[in-house]
């Protein structure tokens, strides 16, 4: 799909970074992954599937050099990922892809069956891989699964921003990650009969991100990949090592 540009996350929590310590490296975007580094990999592959403008969000001055060696803009990134998704949507406009520096094994062909299959309609949709296929790509690694009366999933990290009304999924977020402690006030959001399907096992992936759309006033949809390595990230020095084998 051509036509829509790209953001990618390297922003940084503040304080230690286990990955980048363990790397010997200022920040985890630029550990070195079969001669390349990790952000060089990302612009790389979004570029190979069609990007136009695409953006790093950064915190770290050796990252922002690094982007802009790549011919990738800056950004300069905010407090938390849903500030930083929410300026680069304004500054890069819709459709919009999101990933991560620390998306290390992403893959051009991975992003272009995302964009094919995002259904008509939806303002902002998420990729996601079931556990089988997780599993099978990537025999023994540890995933957050979100699980649903359908299957056990994990996200992959790729988001399409559609439309401009998909901006307001930062709001939602922004909620999120501040109750990211108190995971009862983030189940709260749903409300009271989506939580009682969830309790019963009867609750859908697709049945919660259509919920999620409704709550802030976007169409949501989720796509499933066959891809299992498209839910490897870098967020331990255990996934670095894992990449470092799959990517021999």
């Amino acid at each position: 799909m051509a036509g829509f540009n790209a953001l990618v996350l390297a922003g940084s929590r503040g304080g230690p970074d286990p990955v980048a310590d363990y790397a010997g490296v200022p920040h985890k975007a630029l550990i070195d992954l079969a001669g390349e580094t990790l952000l060089a990999r990302v612009v790389g592959a979004v570029r190979a599937a069609g990007a136009g403008r695409v953006a790093v969000s950064a915190s770290h001055p050796d990252v922002g050099a690094a982007a802009t060696a790549l011919g990738a803009e800056v950004l300069k990134a905010a407090g938390g990922p849903s500030q930083s998704v929410r300026q680069g949507a304004e500054a890069l406009g819709a459709p919009l892809l999101v990933t991560t520096a620390d998306h290390a094994l992403l893959r051009p062909e991975w992003i272009t069956a995302f964009l094919g299959d995002v259904p008509a309609g939806a303002d902002v949709c998420a990729l996601v891989a079931g556990r089988s296929d997780v599993e099978a790509a990537a025999p023994g690694t540890q995933r957050t699964w979100l699980k649903f009366a359908d299957g056990d999933w994990s996200g992959c990290n790729l988001f399409y921003l559609a439309t401009p009304r998909s901006f307001a999924v930062t709001d939602l977020w922004r909620r999120v990650e501040a109750d990211r402690k108190r995971p009862w006030r983030i189940a709260a959001l749903l409300g009271p009969r989506v939580l009682l399907e969830y309790a019963t096992g009867r609750l859908t992936l697709d049945r919660a991100a259509r919920r999620i759309g409704e709550l802030g006033g976007f169409t949501a949809a989720v796509v499933r990949t066959p891809y299992g390595l498209a839910s490897v990230d870098v967020d331990k020095p255990t996934d670095l090592d894992l990449a470092r084998m799959l990517a021999c």
